[in-house]
């Protein structure tokens, strides 16, 4: 199995940078399925109805976000409960009583009788919001998922430090075929497939401007980094050079991951 997946595809302009690029990727890798993290893709706050339909009009089998969901959540709640939505909000949000978070915690697609299992978690450390542990729900739904005869399973990770994701490692090792880490920002050069199967990177970095500082314009910026007063607005930057980075993973016998192939192209809108 050929999968490709794409990290925070961040507003307008980088929307149309993946509508441009995403039909040569697919000519070019054959994918069986496309996985896309869509958090920021209205203008760096949690996705609306509008967008995501915009994306999913793409053929992305599965839209992942993060801890931005909460952002736009009356104007994508009705999506996210819908039967048939294709996309998955953090599994290990804490939930009292009758506080619920809308979405589904995984999602299963099939096609040619084959099916991946897509499971979104969010670490605990130096992250905005509170939650359950990410190691104790993977666990939960791949017990709740035992019977489903599943093909693949693929996890994306959303988290601010580094250092756990190395024990991640040898717990998730043998149980999922591919993790992927997102939140740095970078696309890192560790890309690396376990002793037992398991494909691992920690980061396929952004979908967004490629002159900025996270997004946003450079000269919004410079006050509160000369001086770490918080009141200078920060403006997004609209340049039009843009960066789509991604992976391409490939799954064959028992779940095992055979190789994994970093994508980073950048042009102009």
């Amino acid at each position: 199995m050929k999968i490709l997946v794409f990290w925070d595809v961040f507003g307008r302009i980088w929307r149309n940078a993946l509508k441009k690029e995403l039909p040569g990727l697919k000519e070019k890798y054959n994918p069986d399925f496309v996985v896309v993290n869509i958090e920021n893709a209205t203008s760096w706050r949690g996705p609306i109805e509008k967008h995501a339909l915009e994306l999913e009009a793409l053929w992305i089998d599965v839209m992942t976000t993060w801890d931005h969901i909460f952002d736009n959540m009356i104007k994508i709640k009705d999506y996210l409960d819908k039967p048939d939505s294709k996309m998955i909000r953090c599994a290990n949000f804490i939930e009292y009583k009758d506080l619920k978070v809308a979405g589904k915690w995984y999602k299963i697609v099939e096609k040619n009788n084959k099916r991946l299992l897509v499971i979104h978690v969010m670490w605990e450390a130096f992250m905005k919001l509170k939650v359950t542990s990410p190691f104790f729900k993977i666990e939960e739904i791949l017990e709740e998922t035992k019977w489903e005869k599943l093909d693949w399973i693929i996890v994306d990770f959303h988290k601010e430090a580094t250092a756990e994701w190395y024990w991640l490692w040898f717990f998730l090792d043998w149980k999922v075929s591919f993790v992927f880490w997102t939140h740095t920002h970078v696309q890192s050069n560790d890309e690396l497939i376990l002793p037992k199967g398991t494909g691992i990177i920690n980061d396929v970095w952004m979908n967004w401007p490629l002159y900025s500082v996270i997004w946003a314009e450079y000269s919004s910026v410079e006050n509160r980094f000369l001086t770490w007063i918080p009141k200078w607005k920060i403006e997004q930057c609209l340049d039009k050079n843009y960066v789509v980075n991604g992976a391409f993973i490939e799954i064959w016998a028992d779940m095992k991951c055979e190789s994994i192939e970093k994508i980073r192209i950048r042009w102009s809108l």
